[in-house]
This record gives structure tokens, sequence and C-alpha cells, in this order.
């Protein structure tokens, strides 16, 4: 197998759960900026252009987050990222779309559609005029979800799972959009706050992946500037902003 990989929301949700896993696999970066995602070598794998797109190994390939994702559990069970009982692979999955439904597709949308209108309008349809309407829906449903976190470490529990993997992916774009008010909605010290979508960027991870970063930083492009080269023979390098740059880091849809 093989992970065609990129900087983004998207592509980092699966970095940080294969590394919570353990998982291996060879990675191709593919150069966003230069827009080698929209070319036919890589329509080829996912007509749509998005990333990441994980190659099989029958030569097939299988997009969408939760998808590759769920793949990869299925290959590789332990320790478990969604869930080792029906009960759990289903509050798992309950979690993860309620985030991914109601807070991260207006998020990202609120923000292509915003602050990176002038890269996107060049990329996929955008509407303007929707992009205040979206990041109300993300804030509103931020609120909603603070309230829903009590006293549980993680949003199923004690569990670090993808529904925390894909709420701590759209982190930097929360704070590029700037639109969205944070601090008085969930003020610090809140339980999403807490959680993994609100905490600091050093804590939102499970414990795998905080020890992996530290270790090996060059498996997540956007946390190291080093150059990176993509298929396509151009480079680019992650720029230090974390996520506010929508040229370089939100072009994964």
């Amino acid at each position: 197998m093989k992970l065609y990989d990129s900087m983004g929301p998207n592509p980092r949700v699966v970095r940080m759960f294969m590394a919570e896993k353990g998982i291996e696999l060879p990675k191709q970066p593919v150069d966003l900026r230069g827009g080698e995602n929209r070319q036919p070598e890589h329509l080829k794998r996912n007509p749509i252009g998005q990333l990441p797109t994980l190659e099989l190994d029958d030569g097939s390939y299988l997009s969408e987050i939760t998808a590759i994702c769920e793949y990869l559990e299925e290959k590789n069970p332990n320790p478990a990222m969604i869930g080792s009982t029906p009960e759990q692979r289903a509050e798992c999955r309950m979690w993860t779309r309620r985030v991914d439904l109601n807070i991260c597709e207006p998020l990202l949308n609120g923000f292509r559609f915003g602050e990176g209108l002038k890269f996107f309008q060049k990329r996929i349809p955008c509407a303007p005029e929707a992009s205040p309407g979206l990041k109300m829906i993300a804030a509103n449903r931020l609120q909603w979800l603070d309230g829903q976190m009590g006293d549980k470490d993680y949003l199923c529990g004690k569990r670090f799972t993808l529904a925390d993997t894909t709420a701590g992916s759209t982190s930097a774009v929360k704070s590029a959009s700037r639109s969205i008010p944070p601090t008085p909605r969930l003020p610090r010290g809140s339980p999403v706050w807490e959680s993994g979508l609100r905490r600091k960027r050093n804590r939102c991870f499970g414990p795998s992946v905080r020890k992996f970063r530290a270790s090996r930083l060059p498996t997540y492009p956007e946390y190291d500037h080093q150059i990176t080269t993509g298929a396509s023979g151009s480079s680019f390098s992650p720029p230090p902003c974390f996520g506010k740059c929508a040229a370089n880091c939100f072009d994964t849809a």
C-alpha cells in the first residue's frame, strides 16, 4: 500500500490515525500548491482530485478519510482506534459523523469561501455569500459539543478515537477563520477546550502521536518546514503558519 499525502486537515487525520496505530506506509507527497492533485495522473487515482488517497495492494485506490481509516483498522485491528466491539464502533462512528457533518464541513467551507476565496475560486465551486452562515453553524455546533463533553476525556469517554483525530484536524482552520468567535462561547477551561478539539496543539493528540511527533516530525510535513518535492518535480515548503495560509494548507477538497 501507499499513501498519497499532502498538507491540510484531511491528510492530517489519516497520518494521526496511522501514528496512533503504529502503521507505517510509504508516502508520496502531492504538490497541492502547484496543482498536482488536479492533474490527470492524480485524477486517475481520485477523480475528484482530493487528498489523501490510499493505493491498495491490488492497485486500486481508496479515498475519503473515514473510509481510509476504517480500512486500515480492518487490516490492523489493534490498537483499536474505532472500536473492538459493535458498541464501541457504533459510538465512534456516531461522534465522527457528528463532528464531520456539523463542524468540519461548515468550518472548512466557511474558510474556503471566505479567507481562502482567492485561492479556491479557481479550483472548486465557491459561494462566498454562504461563508458567514457556515461559520455561524460551526460556532453553534462547537458550543453544542462543549455542552456534550461533560467530564469526558475524549469524545468517546476514555478512548482516543477517530472522532478525536477528525475534530482535532480542524483546529488550524478554526484559528484561520477570523469570523468565528472563539473565547466568549468556548472559554479556556471549557470541556471542548480541554478535549481533543480545543486543547493546545501539543496536547490535542493521543499519547502515541505525541511521542511520534517528538521523534518523527518529518512524517508530519505541516509541523516541519523541510522542502518537499512532489511527483511533478516542483517543490513546496510548508510555511510556519500552522494553517493560516489557504494557498499552502487547505486544498484538500
